[in-house]
Order: structure tokens, then C-alpha cells, then sequence
């Protein structure tokens, strides 16, 4: 019994060691065609690449002379975009110099409103100041007023106290 059991386990180790080595070896056979696609994969990259390469300096060959064309174009629209900016440059400053100046005058104006405003505050505080005073004197004017009225009142308060004595 113990020895079957013994036997059992040694068969089942043996083919867990199987499988394992039947997967390394599938694995590894994965890895190496994955390798060899890898390879290929870059192989074909580099045929390419060669191949445009060759195109590129077939191409060259063709248009060395349109080249020197567009060369000369080029150096035209580079020369006319710089007479552009140029013009662009000039205007820019034509128009710092306009926002300046216009800048310069709205400090003028600004300063001239200030001037007439801070005048003009200074007048109505004047005005305030001179009905205050009017007030003042209104106020003084209507409490002797009353002041004369109670005097004379009383005068004649007293005055009629003393007929009736």
C-alpha cells in the first residue's frame, strides 16, 4: 500500500516534471519564433528604409535643377517677406509713435480736467462755505429776532403787571 502510494506520487512528479518541461520548451520555441518575427519585423524596416533611401536619391538626382529654381524663388519670397516686415515695422512704429503722441495729449486733457475740477471744488467749497455762513447768520438773525420778541414779551408783561397794581 505505503509502496503503491510511493509509486503513485513518484508517476505524478514525473509528469508535473513533464508538463513543465514540455511548457520551457513551448515557451522557449514561442520566444524564438517571436524572435525570429522580431528579426524579420526589422530586417523588413531596414529594407525599407534602403529602399527609400534609393528613391530619396533618385529623386535628388531628378531635381537638382528645379532645386536651384526653387532656390532663387526662395530667395525672392524671402526677400519680398522682408521688404514686408520691414513696411510692418515702419507702420508699427508710425503707430507707437501715434499712440504716444495720443497718449501724450489724453495726459494733457487729464490734467487740464483735473485743473477745472479741483477749480471747481474749490468754488462750490466756496459757495458751501459762504451759504453756511449765510445759514449762520440766518440762524443768528432769527434767534436775536426771538430773543427781542421775549424781551419786549416780557416788558410788556411787566408793564401790564404794573398798570394793574
Amino acid at each position: 500500500m505505503r509502496e503503491r502510494g510511493e509509486r503513485e506520487r513518484e508517476e505524478n512528479d514525473e509528469r508535473k516534471r513533464e508538463r513543465r518541461e514540455k511548457t520551457r520548451e513551448r515557451e522557449e520555441r514561442e520566444r524564438k519564433r517571436e524572435r525570429e518575427r522580431e528579426n524579420e519585423r526589422e530586417q523588413e524596416s531596414e529594407n525599407m528604409r534602403e529602399r527609400e533611401k534609393m528613391r530619396e536619391i533618385e529623386r535628388e538626382e531628378r531635381t537638382r535643377g528645379e532645386q536651384e529654381r526653387t532656390r532663387t524663388r526662395e530667395r525672392e519670397r524671402t526677400r519680398t517677406r522682408e521688404n514686408e516686415r520691414e513696411r510692418e515695422r515702419e507702420q508699427e512704429r508710425t503707430r507707437t509713435r501715434e499712440n504716444e503722441n495720443e497718449r501724450e495729449r489724453e495726459r494733457e486733457r487729464t490734467t487740464e480736467n483735473e485743473s477745472e475740477n479741483k477749480e471747481n471744488e474749490n468754488k462750490s467749497e466756496n459757495i458751501r462755505e459762504r451759504e453756511k455762513m449765510r445759514e449762520i447768520e440766518r440762524e443768528e438773525r432769527t434767534r436775536e429776532r426771538r430773543e427781542r420778541e421775549r424781551t419786549r414779551e416780557y416788558e410788556n408783561e411787566n408793564e401790564r403787571e404794573r398798570e394793574r397794581k
